[in-house]
């Protein structure tokens, strides 16, 4: 399993970072800020999810907040995201809206995906957000792709492309690895490593030595470890990730060690079977992202308690105001079932009324 380390003059060594000394003391309380948002709308979401009002899978990212908002935070205009099923978390943090997320979790037209994705299919093109992806590693080419469509067009920019350990194992990925190399794409595999492929522990599930990312010197890519709970670290991190594939078009894999709180999904009855409850509460007293970074603002005279207590305040009630919103949405309606699926039929393109998009002469 991955283990993060305890919170100490680690974060001041991060902090001079040259990325990190461009914050204000404002783009630090908004990192905060981006946390607790996702926190919130995890935490309503799971309500209404007991309560029956949603269907499907819901995959929580609650204790991994620090890694999608840290890595967003340094993304530039031509960089892009793609995510697996544990998606709200990236969503939310390049701006995508409560509502829209929420109302996709209720299967409501109103959702960004019109209700038809659910959980796992968040999608938001104009914020170069690319899903959220259902199959293990079935977004890795896909990222892969995204890049190749920087390269090929001759944009500086990275497609970042999050994947869990699990998916590490996928020949998909591996394919996908082979490429990047190859062709000297400016991918960014980032695996959100917490430590357990659905029940299943690391150490029972992959073969590996020191680190997962490791297995980039099999391709002779460049790959790097750090720890997931300190936003300082992350940007660090990631802005390294980004400054290769911006300036040299090269691939890299990041392995960020984080953890979940809760189980694979909700629906996961286990959660307690395959880990300790000491396990589990040692990362939530101890280990706590959102805890973290506010310890931090605090030291740093960034915030004061009562400032920070309104953030919380205030993204507490945006979260429950978007169930509401979703509640009194409608549903699809039936004949709307045929559209979304291709968007060339939809927007009636010459491709799409005669089938020759790959086929062009």
């Amino acid at each position: 399993m991955a283990t993060a380390t305890a919170p100490s003059n680690a974060l001041a060594k991060h902090a001079a970072d040259p990325i990190n000394q461009k914050l204000t003391a404002a783009d630090k309380v908004e990192l905060y800020r981006k946390m607790v948002r996702i926190r919130k709308f995890e935490q309503v979401s799971l309500q209404h999810y007991q309560a029956g009002r949603m269907g499907g899978f819901l995959h929580l990212y609650i204790g991994q907040e620090s890694v999608a908002v840290g890595t967003v935070s340094v993304m530039g205009e031509n960089d892009h995201v793609i995510t697996a099923y544990r998606d709200h978390g990236h969503a939310l943090a390049v701006g995508m809206g409560m509502n829209e997320c929420m109302a996709e979790l209720f299967g409501k037209a109103t959702g960004c995906s019109r209700g038809k994705g659910g959980s796992m299919h968040y999608f938001a093109p104009d914020k170069n957000y690319w899903g959220g992806h259902g199959i293990v590693a079935g977004q890795t080419p896909l990222g892969l792709g995204l890049a190749y469509g920087l390269k090929y067009r001759g944009l500086k920019g990275a497609a970042l492309c999050f994947l869990g350990d699990g998916a590490v194992n996928q020949g998909a990925f591996h394919e996908s690895l082979n490429l990047a190399e190859l062709w000297d794409l400016p991918v960014i595999y980032v695996i959100e490593n917490n430590g357990y492929s659905m029940g299943t522990s690391q150490q029972r599930s992959s073969a590996y030595q020191d680190f997962l990312a490791k297995r980039a010197e099999g391709y002779g890519m460049a790959w790097e470890q750090f720890n997931g709970e300190d936003v300082y670290e992350v940007r660090a991190g990631v802005g390294r990730a980004i400054a290769r594939a911006h300036n040299e078009s090269k691939p890299s894999i990041l392995e960020i060690a984080t953890y979940r709180w809760e189980g694979h999904s909700v629906a996961d009855a286990n959660k307690f079977k395959y880990r300790t409850k000491e396990e589990v509460e040692k990362f939530q007293n101890d280990h706590d992202p959102i805890q973290v970074w506010k310890r931090n603002l605090l030291t740093e005279g960034v915030a004061t308690e009562e400032e920070l207590k309104k953030i919380d305040k205030e993204a507490q009630k945006e979260a429950e105001d978007s169930a509401e919103f979703a509640k009194s949405s409608p549903y699809p309606e039936p004949e709307t079932i045929f559209e979304d699926v291709y968007w060339e039929v939809d927007n009636k393109t010459e491709a799409g009324q005669t089938g020759r998009h790959f086929f062009n002469d």
